[in-house]
């Protein structure tokens, strides 16, 4: 195996005491092996499918499938017409927090949507009479949009706005806020990618005040009794279990959630109900995941259409502006 950083060393021990689970987290991550693939349906799934799936785990959604390794669904021809979705495990798993809130919902918002996965997940899940996908990074919406439009999600609009800027324009006007919040991106090394910096104590502080901003301005888009589901792909306590407890004392209006099938998987880094997914069990590149909501009463606004109609995309023409988004319902 090869030799972990100094910084690696240093960071596994914050997160774990026991020897056996700090040697298995280091090797998950400085020798990657591949995980299962995994695919969401986003259609029926036909009677006849070629590649095999394994047995699903006792949470797993049933238009989830995992497959045998070496597996290439991205490959396959229902892939290209919109029958199914590829996306790690993990995200499978934080967004199974949906599954502990009603599944019938006005309004749904993934404030950090792109490449798009957890907003079909959250279609799939909750069918929500309008989804809204906002992806902040320019560039990143043309990959947004075309998911969302060859997976055939509908209703559903894209914006590509702050999340300052939303929170000021359609404020107390979702059922479900979702964060899937910018890391460090430390389990990119459990998939033999590069994350540069991602153990240093800046970048971690830098991204942990990032997704206090963020999570702070989705707090306001929340109407009363909904929720936000907060969500991360790092290992940080600062960036995961820190951020909820902050959050928590921040607006004391909103209540953390248990989530019962994720027991199992509850962080030992928290006392509060927050759960994490590890490399080294094998399952995906790791989560952390927690679910808000909102006690305040009150009634769920609307969202003004002049706002639908000034920021979103009303026109493929538009499709690569800044500031602009795709409704593909026109």
């Amino acid at each position: 195996m090869p030799s972990p950083s100094n910084l690696l060393l240093k960071f596994s021990r914050r997160l774990f005491a026991n020897e056996t689970e700090r040697d298995g987290f280091i090797e998950a991550l400085v020798q990657p092996q591949s995980f299962h693939p995994c695919i969401l349906w986003c259609q029926t799934k036909p009677e006849s499918f070629p590649l095999a799936t394994l047995c699903p785990l006792p949470w797993q959604p049933a238009f989830v499938d995992r497959l045998i390794l070496g597996a290439k669904p991205g490959q396959h021809d229902l892939h290209q017409q919109g029958y199914f979705y590829c996306l790690d495990f993990s995200s499978v798993f934080a967004a199974s927090v949906l599954f502990a809130i009603p599944s019938c919902m006005h309004q749904v918002l993934d404030l950090c949507a792109a490449p798009g996965g957890k907003s079909i997940f959250a279609w799939k899940t909750l069918q929500p009479e309008i989804l809204l996908a906002n992806e902040v990074i320019g560039k990143r919406i043309g990959m947004l949009k075309s998911n969302l439009e060859r997976c055939r999600v509908s209703p559903v609009t894209i914006f590509s706005l702050d999340s300052k800027v939303l929170a000021q324009s359609i404020p107390k006007t979702a059922s479900l806020v979702m964060v899937d919040a910018p890391c460090t991106g430390q389990s990119l090394l459990a998939k033999g990618r590069k994350a540069p910096g991602c153990f240093h104590s800046v970048t971690i502080n830098r991204n942990a005040n990032r997704q206090k901003r963020i999570l702070a301005n989705a707090a306001r888009i929340v109407g009363p009794q909904g929720y936000l589901v907060y969500m991360t792909c790092a290992y940080s306590v600062e960036e995961n279990e820190q951020v909820g407890t902050w959050f928590l004392r921040r607006f004391p209006q909103f209540n953390v959630c248990t989530v019962p099938h994720l027991a199992p998987y509850q962080s030992h880094l928290s006392d509060l109900p927050c759960y994490r997914m590890w490399p080294q069990q094998r399952l995906g590149a790791g989560a952390f995941t927690m679910l808000f909501q909102n006690t305040d009463d009150g009634l769920v606004k609307s969202v003004p259409s002049e706002v639908l109609w000034q920021n979103s995309f009303m026109g493929r023409s538009r499709a690569s502006a800044p500031g602009s988004g795709a409704n593909f319902n026109q």
